[in-house]
């Protein structure tokens, strides 16, 4: 066949499937792939798509197939047949120079100056775009981190991030730091918390050396903190961050603040630092829908050289709800498997999860009474049917359901579960639990009833 340009040919593929998904789904797996190779083989065309990790092969595999075969068929107008394999973008690219270069050494040289400007900028190097996983819940924060990164001080300015703890504010504004040091390694850059910022200005009042620490906020070309939230109610505080702001942004420099709130909900802050907030950008992250757990999973798993099955990837976005609790248990495994020889297997990673759970779940004081009528409620099913005899699927879900938190959130035992469902053998109470606990791992719905109803608790 011709000389295929799969560059285009992979283009206009994703184009197409594009408007087929969703934007979380479009962002978060089909973007790491590509077109490596095309064959045509008896009259039919073989293309292989490469994907950047095992994880995003495994998906796009099994979710997409069909999707992809069909927009390929159309565009070559033949029968066209799939292979997925492991092959970042970059291996293409790496190949294509042999030619020494003169500066061997160069790369070298700019890897330390950029070590450098991150130590001098306190931008933390681990926190980047590449690893930052995208979905539904962070996708304008991110874009919008992007187009900083693109034009700083000019596209929003300031941008505004808010969302609870551990959903990502931080690596997208240190992400955007990176960004703009490998580009530049002069750059001038800050990255610290609110409370170091008020530490400095109370030392610089103290010492007598305010028009130092003037110096060293004002003369930036991007101010990040981190918490603003915590100058709220700080007079002095205040006062130095409203002129820094103005002094920064006014000189073409570019301003990133992230909180657990928006502006308009801090309490004692400024009306005129909300002001200049609210002339910005401000954008939200919501917790890690399931799909987005899974990619952060991946992502730290592959940072720590750890290989995961999809299935055992599935299982810990299942039972974890937070990117940074996924964070310290994919360390706990980490240390099981180099120092304690853990082999990774499904039930092994199970038994890991169950543990955590009975430590830092038995956390909700209710009584057994105010679980069934919270089920109850949340279902729409009567208490007399929640405790009856029907195996009906409207009522056997949500007495599952009622069975699982019962034991995993009030620890009662398994008689006892049953005793107080309709009396019930502890083998069945058994199966209910391991059944919510194996659906948690793979259905978005349960875990969404799990917390719902956690949160009524």
């Amino acid at each position: 066949m011709e000389t295929v340009d799969k560059d285009k040919v992979w283009k206009d593929t994703l184009e197409v499937l594009r408007v087929s998904v969703s934007d979380a789904t479009f962002g978060t797996w089909l973007t790491h792939t590509h077109l490596s190779d095309v064959k045509e083989t008896g009259g039919r065309v073989v293309c292989e798509i490469g994907c950047n990790s095992i994880f995003v092969k495994s998906q796009v595999e099994q979710r997409y197939f069909g999707l992809i075969q069909d927009t390929l068929t159309k565009q070559f107008e033949k029968p066209t047949d799939l292979t997925f394999i492991v092959k970042p973008r970059h291996e293409e690219k790496q190949v294509t120079t042999n030619t020494p270069s003169p500066l061997f050494d160069q790369p070298k040289i700019n890897q330390e100056e950029i070590n450098l400007a991150t130590r001098r900028s306190n931008v933390r190097p681990s926190f980047t775009f590449e690893k930052f996983a995208v979905s539904g819940s962070n996708q304008l924060a991110h874009a919008a981190a992007e187009a900083i990164a693109q034009s700083p001080g000019n596209a929003y300015n300031p941008l505004f991030i808010w969302g609870g703890v551990g959903v990502g504010k931080s690596h997208l504004m240190h992400a955007v730091g990176n960004s703009m040091i490998s580009k530049d390694t002069s750059s001038k850059i800050i990255a610290c918390t609110a409370e170091d910022f008020t530490n400095d200005i109370v030392d610089g009042i103290r010492n007598k050396t305010t028009a130092e620490v003037r110096k060293k906020y004002r003369k930036l070309d991007a101010l990040f903190i981190d918490d603003i939230q915590f100058i709220a109610g700080k007079d002095t505080a205040q006062e130095e961050f409203f002129h820094t702001f103005n002094a920064v942004t006014s000189a073409g420099g570019q301003v990133i603040l992230t909180s657990d709130r928006p502006p308009s909900e801090i309490s004692k802050l400024e009306e005129r630092l909300k002001s200049r907030f609210e002339a910005g950008l401000i954008v939200d992250i919501a917790p890690p829908d399931f799909e987005l757990r899974c990619a952060i999973v991946q992502i730290k798993a592959e940072e720590r050289g750890i290989k995961i099955d999809s299935e055992i990837v599935q299982l810990i976005a299942g039972n974890i709800d937070s990117a940074r609790a996924i964070q310290g248990f994919i360390v706990n495994l980490f240390t099981q498997v180099n120092f304690k020889k853990l082999e990774l297997t499904y039930d092994a990673v199970q038994s890991i999860l169950g543990k955590g759970n009975e430590k830092n779940e038995r956390v909700i004081k209710s009584n057994p009474e105010d679980v069934i009528n919270i089920v109850s409620k949340y279902y729409s099913v009567g208490k007399k049917q929640l405790l009856g005899e029907s195996r009906a699927r409207p009522i056997a879900r949500p007495r599952q359901m009622l069975m699982y938190l019962l034991k995993t959130q009030l620890g009662i035992p398994y008689q006892e579960v049953g005793r107080l469902i309709g009396g019930r053998d502890h083998t069945t109470v058994m199966h209910a639990v391991n059944k919510i606990q194996e659906l948690a791992s793979s259905s978005v719905d349960i875990q969404e009833d799990i917390r719902g109803i956690k949160k009524s608790l």
